[in-house]
Parts: C-alpha cells; sequence; structure tokens
C-alpha cells in the first residue's frame, strides 16, 4: 500500500458542492439480511452519508434473484451485491440479456461458512474425509444449499468439495435456497448442508441445527466478498453520486473497523429487526473474530470478516473480478472463455473508487491486481486466467465431459 497523493479538495465535504455536487440525492440502496451488510447500514443509520448530500434508502431484498431484477430493472440504484451475480449479469449468464454492470468498491472480506446438519455430525461426517467416504458410499446424493447459482456461496462450496475430491456438479446434489431460510431448511431436513454468510452459520450452531465444517477464509485468506454494485447507466449518468456513495460507505467501513467496541455497538445495530432481524448472540461472536464451530472447537480466527482494512478491503481490483470469472467458466456457467481482463477493467470501477479513497486520504494500492494462495495450494495472481481455470483436475468446462462419480 502506498500513500496516496495529496487531495485537490483537503476537505472531502466539498465534493458535495458545485459542479461535485450529487446529481440524485436519494439513492434506493439494496441489501440482504447479512452481517457483511453492516458498512450500509450504518453509513444509511449513523449520519455518514449526509455531509455527502445522500440520504440512503435502505431496502432489504429477501433474495439475491431479487437484488439482481431489482437493480437491472432500476428499482435500486445500487446494493450489497454477490461478485458472481454482477459479472453474470454484465456476461448474460442465467437467461437475461446482458447488461452493463460495474463494481464500485469492496465491502468485505472472509466471514462465510460452510455448515453441514446435526444429522450428519451424529454420524460422524465431521471433517471433509468422512464426507468424501459418505458422498461415495450414500445410496442418495446429499444435498447441500447455496445461495444463488453464481454467487459467492456456490463457488465457495464448489471450490471447498473439489479440493477434497467431491466433484460439486455431479457427486452432490445442489439447490439455491436465500440465506435466511438456511436454518430452517436444516431444521425440516431439507438439506444436509448450505454454504451462506453469517449470522446464518452460527444460528445453525445456536439452534443445534448444524456445526461448521469450513470457514471461507480457510480456502482463500482475505478473499474477496461482498460489493458495492450498480449498473454502468448509474455510474454514468451520476458519476458525483457515485463517488459520494462510495465515499459515505468508506467512512463507514473505517469506524467499523477502528475498534472492538465499534464493532459491537454495531452488531447490536444490524441485528434489529429491520435489518439482519437474529439474536445478537448470533452476530457478534463472529463479527469479532471468535468462532466455534459446534463441535467442541474454539478459536480467534487470524482473517476474520473485516470492512476496511486500511482500504485493503475495498479496492475494486481487477484480478478479484478476473478470479470469479474463471470459476464461473471452470464450472461451465461461461461457456467460452471471455476477454478476462478487457470485461474485469470495464466492470471494475478502480478509477472511480481512486478518487473517493485519495479524497479521504485512504490509501490505494499501486496495482489493481493482487496475489493469494488457495487451500489447494493454486497460486492466484490474474496474470492467466483461461489457464487458470483449466489447471483444476475437478471441473465442468464446457467443452470436456462431465467428471465422473467414483
Amino acid at each position: 500500500m502506498t500513500d496516496p497523493t495529496p487531495s485537490l479538495r483537503p476537505d472531502a465535504k466539498a465534493w458535495v458542492a458545485g459542479s461535485d455536487a450529487p446529481e440524485k440525492h436519494v439513492v434506493n440502496l439494496g441489501f440482504m439480511a447479512l452481517t457483511d451488510a453492516a458498512s450500509l447500514i450504518v453509513a444509511a443509520t449513523q449520519g455518514f452519508a449526509q455531509p455527502y448530500g445522500l440520504t440512503l434508502n435502505l431496502q432489504r431484498q429477501s433474495s439475491w434473484s431479487s437484488v439482481r431484477d431489482k437493480l437491472v430493472e432500476g428499482e435500486l440504484d445500487a446494493a450489497h451485491g454477490l461478485y458472481g451475480l454482477i459479472y453474470a449479469v454484465h456476461l448474460g449468464i442465467g437467461g437475461g440479456a446482458p447488461k452493463d454492470m460495474a463494481v464500485l468498491m469492496g465491502l468485505a472480506q472472509n466471514g462465510q461458512s460452510i455448515s453441514l446438519s446435526r444429522e450428519l455430525k451424529a454420524a460422524g461426517v465431521t471433517d471433509p474425509d468422512a464426507l468424501g467416504k459418505c458422498v461415495r458410499q450414500s445410496g442418495a446424493k446429499l444435498t447441500l444449499a447455496q445461495t444463488f447459482p453464481t454467487g459467492t456461496h456456490a463457488l465457495w462450496l464448489y471450490y471447498w468439495l473439489a479440493a477434497y475430491g467431491i466433484h460439486p456438479l455431479a457427486d452432490v446434489r445442489t439447490l439455491v435456497v436465500p440465506p435466511s431460510l438456511m436454518v430452517a431448511h436444516l431444521r425440516a431436513r431439507r438439506i444436509d448442508g448450505f454454504c451462506a454468510g453469517e449470522p446464518w452459520g452460527a444460528q445453525a450452531i445456536e439452534e443445534d441445527m448444524g456445526f461448521t465444517i469450513a470457514t471461507s477464509q480457510s480456502i482463500w485468506p482475505d478473499h474477496p466478498e461482498k460489493v458495492l454494485g450498480c449498473t454502468r447507466e448509474f455510474v454514468d449518468q451520476y458519476p458525483n453520486t457515485a463517488r459520494a456513495l462510495v465515499m459515505a460507505i468508506l467512512e463507514a467501513s473505517r469506524f467499523i473497523d477502528e475498534s472492538q467496541e465499534n464493532r459491537r455497538s454495531t452488531a447490536q445495530l444490524i441485528a434489529g429487526s429491520d435489518y439482519v432481524d437474529a439474536p445478537v448472540a448470533a452476530i457478534e461472536p463472529r463479527f469479532l473474530g471468535q468462532y466455534e464451530d459446534g463441535l467442541g472447537h474454539a478459536w480467534l480466527d487470524k482473517h476474520p470478516l473485516r470492512f476496511f482494512g486500511n482500504g485493503e478491503v475495498n479496492m475494486p481490483y481487477h484480478s478479484d473480478g478476473l478470479w470469479f470469472m474463471t470459476q464461473l467458466r471452470r464450472w461451465g456457467l461461461l461457456r467460452e472463455d471471455p476477454d478476462y481482463l478487457a470485461v474485469a477493467q470495464s466492470v471494475q470501477q478502480t478509477s472511480l473508487y481512486r478518487d473517493a479513497a485519495t479524497a479521504l486520504n485512504i490509501p490505494v494500492p499501486d496495482s489493481p491486481m493482487r496475489n493469494a494462495i488457495l487451500m489447494d495450494g493454486s497460486r492466484w495472481d490474474g496474470s492467466d486466467p483461461a489457464g487458470y481455470a483449466r489447471s483444476f483436475a475437478l471441473h465442468a468446462l464446457a467443452d470436456t465431459a462431465p467428471h465422473p462419480k467414483p
């Protein structure tokens, strides 16, 4: 990270004046009932938006498909979104016509989990090896839920299963369930496990309905998670509004990560019935990085859910967008290789983000690319996305026969 060059406007609030004033003062902002929507909720309710000339009209959504449809139709101006959802709309995956989309900033890293049912726990299926044996020996396929076909939770689940030799499209059955309904589906025995954001993994443990077998940060430490997404049309029509929105949410993100006390107060806030609508006891521990897995293990996670990280969380890295496209390609959701870099450069609003962050004296990385080593030892740096998508032993590339069940 490098220090940004000094802003031409030392008073960040000067953005709301004159030609820099927001073109649109009321922003309809969608979110899902998840703890990683916290920065939007804090920005809208704790006075972070008003100094930038904005009123944020929070609108809780019932499903990720609702978020997608309302963004495309213009009912929502911007939203707490899944990386893969934004790219799927842009690329025309899922049956709809392609629509130019934009990622304004990252909202969070880490903080998702894969849970299995208490029935599997009782049967001794409490680690990946036991799960693999269960999958191979079971007469009926296990049913595992995720939150959206092209979303992060589907891709974390697929990646984790494949890393242990379980083909997610051949060896198990997957289906889509809204995150807030996951525990109810476990209780009704409609599913054997799920991948979702918090607090629903913690709530499964709280209600003795399941246990956590993996966290998303164990797949990729400090992985990209939710983003602030919108259509490219919104950015083009309201560039000052988009920048002001990023600035307000950046300030809220910085506030949340400043102290454990701020995190505790944020957990109390978002637990309310208008927001996540879940017990504070299910939200606060993992919000503070304090994990229990429901199997008797407890730890302070080295890579907890975070919202700011001195700006590292919020940069719309090109390489993050590239990675999600490689996984859409790996699992056959993309039938052909796109022009990976050109798509990422179009979607990721790096210049707009840089303007907003610089005005707030928030460091901006020198490069829009970053490196990572994932759980299976694969190295990701964005240099060869097409080759990376083809590098995995388990996949569902459209021009390759499906992997047979062992």
